[in-house]
Parts: C-alpha cells; sequence; structure tokens
C-alpha cells in the first residue's frame, strides 16, 4: 500500500540502524502553542519525532530545561515563542533571543553543533509556519546526526 503524502523528516541511516531523532519543542502558551495545535487540527504533515512542552512564555524556559534535555539524550531543542513586541508578558521573548545566543555559545564549547538549538516565533495564526519549521528543523537534526551525548537516565 503506498500513501500519496510526501515524505517529511525522513530517517537517517548510521552504520546499519536507523536514526530517529528526538527532539523537544518549548512552545510558549499563548502564540506558538496554538500555532502547533492550529497545525495539528489542520492535519499538516509532520514527523513524528518531537515532543511539545508548554511553557508560560519562551523566557520561562530555563537554559537548565535545555542542558539537560541535551544530556537526557535529545538530538536537538526547538524553542517556539511569540513575535517580538506581542509577547504576553512584555519583554519575555526579548529575554528568550539573548539566552539562546548564550546557550549556542555554550553548547559549542562542550562539543555540540548549535544548530541543534533553534529559536522560532510563531504566532497562534501560523500553523503552516510551525509545520515548516519541524519540517526544517527535523532535517538539520537528521543531517547532523545523533546528539554526542549517550541517553544518560
Amino acid at each position: 500500500m503506498s500513501s500519496t503524502a510526501p515524505e517529511t523528516g525522513g530517517e537517517h541511516k548510521v552504520g546499519e540502524e536507523s536514526f530517529e531523532p528526538r527532539i523537544i519543542v518549548f512552545c510558549c502558551n499563548w502564540c506558538s502553542y496554538a500555532g502547533a495545535d492550529l497545525a495539528g487540527v489542520s492535519r499538516l504533515q509532520m514527523p513524528p519525532h518531537f515532543r511539545v512542552i508548554r511553557v508560560m512564555c519562551s523566557a520561562r524556559v530555563d537554559p537548565e530545561f535545555v542542558l539537560r534535555a541535551f544530556q537526557k539524550g535529545a538530538d536537538g531543542v526547538l524553542v517556539a515563542g511569540c513575535h517580538p513586541a506581542d509577547c504576553h508578558y512584555i519583554g519575555g521573548n526579548y529575554r528568550t533571543r539573548r539566552r539562546i545566543a548564550l546557550l549556542r555559545i555554550l553548547l559549542q564549547q562542550f562539543g555540540f553543533d548549535p544548530g541543534r538549538l533553534k529559536l522560532e516565533w510563531i504566532s497562534a495564526g501560523e500553523g503552516e509556519k510551525f509545520q515548516k519549521t519541524i519540517v526544517e528543523f527535523t532535517d538539520t537534526v537528521n543531517e547532523l546526526g545523533p546528539s554526542p551525548m549517550k541517553g544518560g537516565d
């Protein structure tokens, strides 16, 4: 039986085993989580390799949460929030932008490709942007291969 749906974010072969990336997506409650929901109810095709964690604001994503996700074996982390100047908590996303920039530097010092961490602004009405972001980020993580951290429970 064949499917007419296009391939979105395939599997990466590593040696003899197939690689399915583990991606954590932190979504702000007010905008990007609603955008994710819109993508889902619109039945937009996305790879199934991500898990959404809902936070009240992207600024509530503590850098320790991101580092812990990588420590626990995540191959990529996406932080999604309201567009600049649209944050329900005034300047939360500006703080997020600075934190993510610092985290990328820190990750690079730990030997991680900074491409494993992505920040995206997605509003409640941008379900297609959420879908496109997930597909592109999954493809990026597939190209990078498995995380250099071996999942530590």
